[in-house]
């Protein structure tokens, strides 16, 4: 199947502006003096990509953040357990091997940070899972499209790039493979999908700010964080094959609201 005209052309708007938008607010963050372990402000970037795409193209971007309707056996509740069970795999693998697998004490009051990160981890995912994935699932399907956009969520993540080969490495096999956890158990979840979407991505920021020795670019730690994410994606996507389901249902565009956008 072919993306539409209006959903390329939303697609390139997305990206455009949540690339340059995200490094623009990473710089203006120092003067803001917001510790980057409480929120960071790139976070809000795919956000400011959506509203952009949504003043441009409002009904199809309405439709796509709607999601479908909500089906029976959603699996929100086992989406929200898989996040800290993929951090405690990784953080007793690294203790295993002769790391410091003892959580770190914030500087910063915990409650204040697990409401930041939730704020922050809503702002990436109403670009990424609601907006990103049911777009690239019409021309990927629904593995490729989990594939493809946890490959630019990695990406996005630009400065891992500075740091160890294999710390970068393991940050996007970790990325790419909870991109396809996420995909498989967002299916039919409708318009709880922001929530359950930013939940999963707050709880893993959670665990490997504080169980990781995430801020360090540590490389071990990392490293076993892309495989722990690797082994729950292959369990998720084997769960998913097994139960004949696609990852996520695309919200088909009204066709007269798509013929006055493509006229746009």
């Amino acid at each position: 199947m072919r993306m539409t005209p209006v959903d390329i052309r939303v697609t390139v708007c997305f990206l455009a502006v949540a690339f340059p938008a995200a490094g623009l607010l990473g710089a203006a963050q120092p003067a803001t003096r917001i510790p980057a372990e409480i929120i960071q402000l790139t976070q809000f970037g795919p956000a400011l990509g959506v509203g952009v795409a949504a003043l441009l193209w409002p009904g199809r971007v309405r439709a796509l953040l709607a999601g479908g309707p909500t089906r029976p056996g959603g699996r929100g509740a086992l989406l929200l357990l898989t996040a800290p069970l993929v951090i405690a795999a990784g953080a007793a693998a690294y203790a295993a091997l002769g790391g410091d697998g003892r959580p770190v004490r914030p500087d910063a009051p915990f409650a204040l940070i697990a409401v930041a990160q939730l704020i922050g981890a809503c702002a990436e995912e109403i670009g990424w899972r609601c907006l990103l994935q049911p777009l690239l699932r019409a021309r990927f399907g629904p593995l490729g499209a989990s594939v493809a956009v946890g490959s630019v969520w990695g990406l996005w993540h630009v400065q891992v790039f500075a740091r160890h080969p294999l710390y970068a490495a393991g940050f996007l096999v970790g990325a790419v493979s909870l991109s396809v956890v996420l995909g498989w158990a967002l299916d039919g979840t409708g318009a709880s999908r922001l929530l359950l979407a930013g939940g999963f991505h707050a709880l893993v920021n959670l665990g490997m700010l504080l169980c990781m020795d995430e801020e360090s670019g540590t490389v071990t730690p990392m490293v076993l964080f892309g495989v722990s994410g690797l082994t729950a994606a292959a369990l998720w996507t084997w769960s998913g094959v097994c139960r004949g389901r696609p990852a996520q249902t695309d919200p088909a565009p009204d066709r007269l609201t798509t013929i006055m956008e493509d006229v746009r």
